[in-house]
């Protein structure tokens, strides 16, 4: 049985930067090695319903004609993963903001804004560079996947 759009589809899966470091997986020990480990995650299959956009369009289109037990390395250019950075995405804003709520900006640290969550770019003197861009915007990313279950999209009947 292959799967089609409109399925429901349970899969492990590896991802990967193109330098094989793993950015995120469903297998909970392959998580632990590579030091991702996120206590609160569940892990386990992900289920997804193909061909709706509930995942990055290039992994929701490799995965349509796979089957059960089948495993796949599948790339993905950045154009169907999370797009190319956006530099309209980059805002400055001033020092004060942080320093006002007694927060000192670290480049690289990740914060909370009513905008989303913002990459501090870059701290100047006076000004702080937030990135809104998604932080894997512009990666190529490496899934390896292994289809453990699927289900067939449930007509109703007439």
């Amino acid at each position: 049985m292959k799967i089609e759009a409109g399925d429901f589809v349970r899969f492990h899966y590896v991802g990967r930067f193109e330098n094989g470091e793993v950015f995120d997986t469903s297998y909970e020990d392959i998580a632990k090695e590579n030091e991702i480990y996120v206590e609160e995650r569940e892990y386990g299959p992900l289920e997804i319903h193909v061909g709706v956009g509930e995942i990055i369009p290039g992994l929701d289109e490799a995965l349509i004609g796979m089957e059960v037990g089948e495993k796949k390395t599948v790339t993905v250019p950045p154009e169907k993963a999370y797009g190319m950075p956006n530099p309209e995405l980059i805002v400055d804003v001033p020092i004060t903001a942080f320093t006002d709520i007694g927060m000192e900006p670290v480049e690289g640290m990740y914060v909370m804004t009513d905008s989303g969550i913002a990459k501090i770019a870059k701290v100047g003197e006076e000004n702080v560079s937030l990135d809104f861009n998604h932080p894997l915007a512009g990666k190529t990313l490496i899934f390896e996947v292994e289809i453990v279950g699927i289900e067939k999209e449930k007509h109703p009947s007439h």
